[in-house]
């Protein structure tokens, strides 16, 4: 288990769900409404070291991060961002995209790098309300899309 990526991303505290293979967490610094950092269980720090069952459970994992997302922000676009240069446990950034900025429970989350890449750096660190809230209706979404 990639215990350093998990605590850097605040495990257990922002997990969303998990599946056999992969765990879902909410990125405490959203770069969008939404972001999350998806990452593989299995203690590998090259993606082709993934095992076969991990590469077939990252579909799965992927359509329930993917329908979770569009109801909570609406997303116009979705980027993975497979980033491991200073966590290197295998894991991907998820990224919502789009056009105009959305408020969750009055806090402003605007896509700054719309339409280009992702403004990394311009990333929002929502208040502890705002967040749990976050945590409190992704979770309920996760666990409504089933297995």
């Amino acid at each position: 288990m990639p215990a350093a990526t998990l605590t850097k991303f605040g495990h257990p505290a922002t997990l969303i769900g998990e599946t056999d293979h992969w765990i879902v967490l909410l990125r405490p610094q959203q770069v969008t409404l939404g972001s999350l950092v998806l990452v593989c269980r299995e203690p590998v720090t090259r993606f082709a070291e993934a095992s076969p069952a991990a590469f077939a459970g990252l579909h799965g994992a992927v359509r329930r991060v993917e329908t979770i997302l569009r109801e909570f922000v609406a997303y116009e676009k979705i980027n993975y961002l497979m980033l491991m240069m200073v966590d290197p446990d295998v894991h991907f950034h998820v990224i919502p995209r789009y056009s105009s900025e959305r408020v969750h429970l009055g806090s402003s989350f605007p896509d700054a790098g719309w339409p280009g890449p992702p403004a990394l750096g311009q990333a929002v660190e929502p208040e502890a309300a705002v967040r749990d809230d976050m945590l409190l209706c992704l979770r309920a979404a996760w666990g409504a899309t089933g297995a």
